[in-house]
């Protein structure tokens, strides 16, 4: 049986809805991020890096949450969670899933951790860093509304729900504390994730980790 560790809102949100969509049996790993449990040695040893999540499937440890995406889907084809391979829509498939994880993740872990990026003590300077990443999600917000007005479809790519919705879904839900314009006020974008949060996958996963509202 597959192991997810995971900690509720986290990168391992994504996963955790392929889990649900793929419907094979998994257990759940809380992993005590507020207390330090990633940075321990036991956690270590599966991810170097002491983030968060770790799939483990049989033998295979696999970090990286864009990993455990494209494992998933590869791994359950019938849960058509990417285009078959060798296809245009693939390609897009594997853009957008880089753009996600390399391009608005990245943004926003700038936006969330501002003092990373700055000598210790820099408060102003952390203010700054943290002023201008909103401002760099709010262009990348403008790009995926973009997208999703361009195809007219319901889903990221068009038509087909993938792996890639849960995955601009935990993205955008990581900006409804913004003080200006989170991603539900985007008038493509809003919309979308009110479909993805619709769907029973991703309502388990609400409750599972108890995730409290506002959602979005």
């Amino acid at each position: 049986m597959m192991q997810l560790h995971y900690y509720p809102g986290n990168a391992s949100f994504t996963p955790h809805v392929l889990l649900h969509e793929i419907g094979v049996p998994f257990e759940l790993k809380r992993v005590e991020r507020m207390q330090g449990a990633h940075k321990q040695p036991e956690y270590l040893k599966l991810n170097p890096n002491g983030l968060i999540p770790v799939l483990v499937d049989g033998d295979l440890v696999l970090y990286e949450t864009a990993a455990i995406c494209l494992h998933l889907a590869d791994t359950h084809p019938d849960a058509a969670l990417a285009p078959p391979l060798g296809t245009a829509e693939r390609a897009h498939f594997y853009k957008w899933l880089a753009w996600l994880t390399n391009t608005l993740q990245a943004t926003l872990i700038h936006y969330f951790y501002p003092e990373r990026l700055v000598d210790e003590g820099n408060t102003t300077g952390a203010t700054q860093v943290k002023a201008h990443a909103q401002a760099k999600v709010g262009a990348l917000l403008q790009l995926l509304d973009a997208q999703l007005a361009a195809h007219g479809g319901p889903w990221l790519l068009g038509e087909r729900y993938g792996a890639v919705d849960p995955y601009a879904f935990m993205l955008c839900r990581w900006t409804r504390g913004f003080d200006n314009k989170p991603a539900r006020e985007y008038p493509h974008i809003g919309p979308y994730l009110q479909r993805v949060l619709a769907r029973p996958a991703v309502q388990r996963v609400f409750a599972s980790e108890a995730l409290a509202q506002p959602y979005v």
